[in-house]
């Protein structure tokens, strides 16, 4: 694997309409970000992803861009965003937007034109079909509910499609013009100094043509667009375009989010002149996941939360990075999703922690995550914003299920548990406006924030900062960034542990339940390099593990 000037960074996402802000009106902005740089810079942050901040009706916060040369008043101006990358250039830390390309808001001069003409120029820029009364093109489910067709504005003989928000209309890509655009597009932003981009959906990009239908799994005739996805063929050939277009020219770092990637196409998506110089291992988000609807959903164990971990990395082996995550803007907060009740303690989030931050591959840690900030539990359904919660209520309720029991399986998954204010201090909205919060703010803010913390040297936020400094150490870092991971008694129930072989040889080692257990180790411990107790219970090469404890030692 060709070395990259990314592989020793540690990332951070920020949802910048709950990061920090900076004028009293509810939002945070790209100001707020700039003024909590250095917090990022002392946390030891080297690349930082800001969720979109383009100009947006926010049908889906953001995710729906009606012009992608500007910056959204919401959150600032242009000059602010000149000002962020050059602030954070002083810091040596790289910004990545976020590039959504599968589809853009229907408030989008394109979409606007092509509804004004169909047949012109910008109706070829979207997938428009004529409409019979009664018939869709295809039975294809949108991922908010519904079918992907839509009637076009000002044209009740043409129909549209859109695999997310009615608002967001797909892009043609088979069309050289829009990927020409969209070229363009990236250009003008990493010529401006942006380190890269955090692609949003982009498998959506190839669609299956023509149009067929699929085998229905609800009441109502449509089908999962995986179905249609693992059918589509080509989209390699529209990722190499853009990375020999844009991101090569520019030596730029590109995440993409990939959740169903063919295996035998990996090489071709992360390997040494890949489309993206890194992909999400989304392999512990997705287990248990149900076509069905959420309350068909199951969460994972302790053991099947390893073996995802572990058969991730044998799958990628030596050809490329993962960007290894436990929550991010979409999913739930992983301490309270990944941890049994008992666990959802000091100990079981700082084992949280080590277990996925040392695993071979880029660390991306979501805002909020290196406090450990919890899911919300459940609220009143007009307390809900989340557009994804909404629906999947509906489907709970129709599926049979009571309101009580629809409003507590949406509860877990929300991504509004993700996407509450994030907790600065314990003054009031967690010091994180001084007007109304646009999202509640969790109430625990007073117990869990970042001033309690930087004060208290045993805190998650300390141990954040103690385990990117390990990763960053001249005497481990080979090994970490570069080393093999190698399971270590994989069998072993709630055990998960895992050597880094390289220039040393590292155990990193995680106590996953309540209980304790005694491990007897392949070798002797030269030194303890992390420990999330201030003790360490050992005779020869045996150790007994304290409830959820976690280690990393060095090994003779």
């Amino acid at each position: 694997m060709e070395r990259k000037w990314w592989h020793d960074k540690v990332a951070y996402q920020i949802y910048p309409k709950s990061f920090y802000d900076s004028n009293g009106d509810g939002i945070g902005d790209l100001q707020g970000i700039i003024q909590k740089l250095d917090y990022l810079k002392a946390l030891g942050i080297d690349i930082l992803w800001i969720s979109p901040v383009y100009p947006s009706p926010f049908a889906d916060q953001g995710y729906d861009i009606s012009d992608y040369y500007n910056i959204d008043p919401a959150f600032g101006t242009l000059e602010d965003m000149e000002q962020l990358i050059s602030e954070a250039k002083k810091r040596e830390m790289y910004i990545l937007m976020d590039l959504v390309v599968n589809h853009c808001s229907d408030e989008h001069e394109w979409f606007e034109k092509a509804c004004e003409d169909p047949d012109g120029e910008y109706g070829n820029f979207f997938y428009i079909e004529d409409r019979k009364e009664g018939e869709t093109p295809c039975n294809w489910r949108s991922y908010f509910g519904g079918s992907v067709w839509e009637p076009l504005p000002k044209n009740p003989d043409k129909q549209y499609m859109h695999v997310f928000h009615k608002k967001q209309p797909d892009l043609n890509w088979e069309n050289p013009k829009v990927r020409e655009e969209i070229f363009k597009n990236i250009n003008w932003w990493l010529d401006k100094g942006l380190g890269g981009f955090r692609i949003d959906a982009i498998i959506n990009i190839k669609k299956k043509l023509p149009y067929k239908n699929y085998p229905s799994d609800r009441e109502d005739g449509l089908c999962d667009l995986a179905l249609m996805l693992a059918d589509a063929q080509g989209v390699g050939d529209f990722l190499k375009e853009m990375h020999e277009k844009t991101f090569k020219l520019h030596d730029s770092f590109a995440v993409g989010e990939v959740f169903n990637a063919k295996e035998d196409e990996l090489p071709a998506f992360i390997g040494n002149d890949g489309y993206f110089s890194s992909i999400f291992d989304f392999s512990t988000t997705s287990y248990g996941k149900s076509d069905k609807g959420w309350y068909d959903c199951r969460r994972i164990t302790p053991d099947e939360y390893k073996e995802c971990y572990f058969q991730s990395q044998e799958k990628i082996g030596d050809m490329g990075f993962y960007s290894n995550i436990i929550e991010n803007h979409d999913e739930p907060r992983g301490v309270s999703y990944y941890l049994p009740e008992d666990g959802l303690c000091l100990e079981g989030k700082k084992m949280l922690a080590v277990l996925y931050f040392f695993m071979r591959g880029l660390p991306f840690i979501y805002q909020g995550q290196e406090i450990g900030m919890e899911n919300l539990g459940i609220l009143p359904l007009e307390q809900i914003d989340d557009i994804s919660a909404l629906d999947q209520y509906q489907v709970c309720v129709d599926a049979g299920f009571t309101p009580e029991e629809a409003l507590k399986i949406v509860s877990l998954y929300s991504r509004d548990n993700a996407r509450t204010p994030v907790q600065w201090d314990s003054s009031p909205n967690a010091g994180f406006t001084t007007g109304i919060p646009w999202l509640m703010v969790n109430p625990n803010y007073r117990e869990i924030n970042v001033k309690a913390q930087e004060q208290d040297k045993n805190s998650l936020l300390s141990f954040y900062k103690q385990m990117i400094a390990l990763r960053k150490n001249k005497d481990y870092k080979e090994t970490l960034v570069y080393g093999d991971v190698i399971p270590f008694e994989r069998e072993r129930h709630n055990l998960m542990a895992y050597h880094r072989k390289g220039e040393k040889d590292l155990l990193i080692i995680g106590n996953f339940q309540k209980e304790p257990q005694t491990v007897t180790l392949p070798s002797s411990v030269k030194r303890v390099l992390l420990n999330n107790y201030p003790q360490l219970s050992q005779e020869g090469n045996t150790l007994q593990l304290c409830s959820y404890q976690a280690l990393v030692l060095e090994l003779v």
